[in-house]
């Protein structure tokens, strides 16, 4: 009989980031003793991804994934952008991205806390891929989009492999206009979200706190103009929704067509179809936005390397 449990091997992989296969080897050589397992580990360089897991992880993959009327993004980092081209880690990015497919929520956390299809958590096998592959990985955030009745189109940018990319945007338009004219209405404004970056799906949807930064630019602009109160007021309100217009995917120009909106080139195929569709949601996911990569002087390193 074993001299561990299942709750040993845990808590020794969660001590040294282990995969469950090397914890377990470790404490059977030791007869159960974790501490002594901790040492096994270390001294086969296995108990390394805890350490791992402070490093930036701003490269990696994002996967979207459609199924019927409902598509989710996710966004997996890794450190370096080699690991996105490994077999190993596109395999976990495609599938974990397939589980959040099935979820209810948008929850990152109750994402790692599915059962993965290999066995064990998607955590457990983040844990183990981190621990393989030798670079800190993180499952970052996770998006749905549905319609009642619709199309759900996917868009990936950049693509490293079917479904998994730099950019993946997904487009959900609510309608009852025959799938062809959605999937290639979904698939040009895609295209248009990923090369226009729109921060928001309407005006009103904007971040308020960005409206307010965008606000308090316009202002100071204004004031240093010397006109009269009541016409930098105009100016301010008129910079706020010049921004609101550009930033917002509705009232963006399309880009094919560099004249109407891409509310009005919605429209306009919905007349030409005979039907109706309305865009009601999407999502665009860049790769590694919003992290800070660290910047580092390799020369200094190395030259720190040699020193010590």
């Amino acid at each position: 009989m074993a001299a561990f449990s299942a709750s040993d091997v845990k808590a020794l992989r969660e001590k040294t980031g282990a995969g469950m296969m090397d914890a377990k080897k470790a404490l059977e050589a030791t007869d159960g003793d974790i501490e002594a397992a901790i040492d096994a580990l270390r001294a086969k360089g296995l108990a390394t991804a805890q350490k791992k897991s402070s490093r930036t992880a701003a490269e990696g993959l994002v996967g979207v994934s459609v199924e019927g009327t409902k598509g989710v993004a996710v966004e997996v980092n890794s450190e370096t952008d080699f690991v996105a081209k490994n077999d190993k880690f596109q395999d976990f990015v495609r599938k974990t991205t397939d589980i959040a497919l099935t979820m209810d929520s948008d929850d990152v956390e109750a994402l790692k806390a599915a059962s993965y299809p290999d066995g064990g958590t998607v955590a457990e096998k983040l844990t183990d891929n981190v621990a393989t592959i030798g670079e800190n990985q993180q499952v970052r955030r996770m998006k749905s989009v549905s319609v009642s009745q619709g199309a759900v189109v996917p868009y990936v940018h950049n693509a490293a492999a079917e479904g998994l990319g730099k950019i993946g945007v997904l487009v959900a338009l609510e309608g009852d206009a025959n799938d062809d004219v959605l999937q290639t209405l979904g698939k040009d404004i895609a295209q248009h979200a990923a090369a226009m970056f729109p921060l928001a799906l309407d005006a009103d949807s904007l971040d308020a706190d960005v409206i307010a930064r965008e606000r308090a630019i316009a202002q100071e602009k204004a004031a240093e103009s010397g006109k009269p109160e009541n016409v930098q007021e105009k100016m301010v309100e008129g910079a706020v929704k010049k921004y609101a217009k550009e930033n917002a995917l509705l009232s963006q120009i399309f880009v094919k067509d560099g004249k109407a909106s891409v509310e009005e080139h919605v429209a306009r195929t919905a007349k030409e179809a005979g039907a109706t569709i309305k865009l009601v949601d999407y999502v665009r996911y860049q790769l590694g936005e919003g992290i800070e990569k660290e910047e580092s002087d390799f020369a200094a390193e190395v030259a720190a390397a040699v020193g010590g």
